[in-house]
């Protein structure tokens, strides 16, 4: 515990090693939520976003992702209009791609229950793609993806290959991606929210067999209780209760009336 807590502590004093050089909006709730906690520790994230990419990742003759050698010609993490697009491709001068990459979470888990607990929020809702790595050190690592991306390539060096009117209808696809990615981001952090409170909460109470020990206990208590009040009870005493004392005067008065 105490080597997990210095790693966080160390990965979180670090500057942001990213291109943008700071945390996405859209995400800084869940890493803040996160990071806020004691088994979590966030490595990276994405809240998503709309791309053309030239180069690297938009070489048609590659089969391998490459994020070397690559310029963004446009990038935002809202939605975005055709001209924004036709704007940004006028400076294409090789093979360019649109993509849209949905949000995505690495987060470092303490133990392997807590990675399980994130997984679980992650998947329902609707980050189905998530899933654990565990290191050969033991080192526990959760990664919180999706699979609605989208990925067309539009130009071949520098060279528009689809029309205005395709542009536009791409556009509109990619833009329904990023709402739908909004709306999971934040089902995920209300879910994680409730999930986290519930998880302390059960850490906090009694398990339900000590209380269901204690209840028997208590009862069995009670019962003895009654059972030692019943025993030193006096004789006179249940005699009082179940049979009442005999008035001798009163009896003998009313059998000398009928006599006379």
């Amino acid at each position: 515990m105490a080597a997990f807590r210095q790693q966080k502590a160390q990965r979180l004093g670090r500057a942001d090693a990213s291109r943008k050089g700071a945390l996405d909006e859209g995400a800084a709730a869940v890493v803040q939520l996160l990071n806020g906690r004691a088994p979590f520790c966030t490595t990276s994230s994405c809240s998503g976003r709309l791309v053309l990419a030239q180069g690297g990742a938009a070489d048609i003759n590659s089969c391998e992702i490459q994020k070397k050698n690559c310029t963004w010609l446009m990038v935002t993490h809202e939605t975005c209009t055709k001209d924004d697009v036709m704007t940004a491709l006028e400076k294409a001068t090789g093979d360019v791609v649109l993509k849209f990459e949905p949000f995505v979470l690495h987060v470092q888990c303490q133990k392997l229950q807590d990675a399980q607990l994130l997984q679980s929020v992650a998947i329902e809702s609707g980050f189905r793609n998530s899933g654990i790595t565990v290191g050969r050190g033991g080192k526990i690592v959760m990664a919180v993806r999706s699979t609605h991306c989208l990925e067309v390539p539009l130009s071949h060096k520098g060279k528009l290959m689809v029309s205005e009117e395709y542009i536009e209808f791409l556009i509109r696809v990619a833009n329904r991606k990023m709402e739908e990615n909004t709306r999971r981001i934040d089902r995920f952090y209300k879910r994680l929210e409730l999930a986290l409170k519930t998880a302390i909460s059960a850490n906090n109470s009694p398990s339900e067999e000590t209380e269901k020990n204690h209840s028997v206990y208590i009862h069995r208590r009670k019962r003895k209780t009654i059972q030692e009040q019943d025993v030193h009870a006096s004789p006179k005493d249940h005699s009082e209760e179940l049979e009442p004392e005999d008035d001798t005067e009163s009896n003998l008065d009313i059998f000398s009336e009928i006599v006379i």
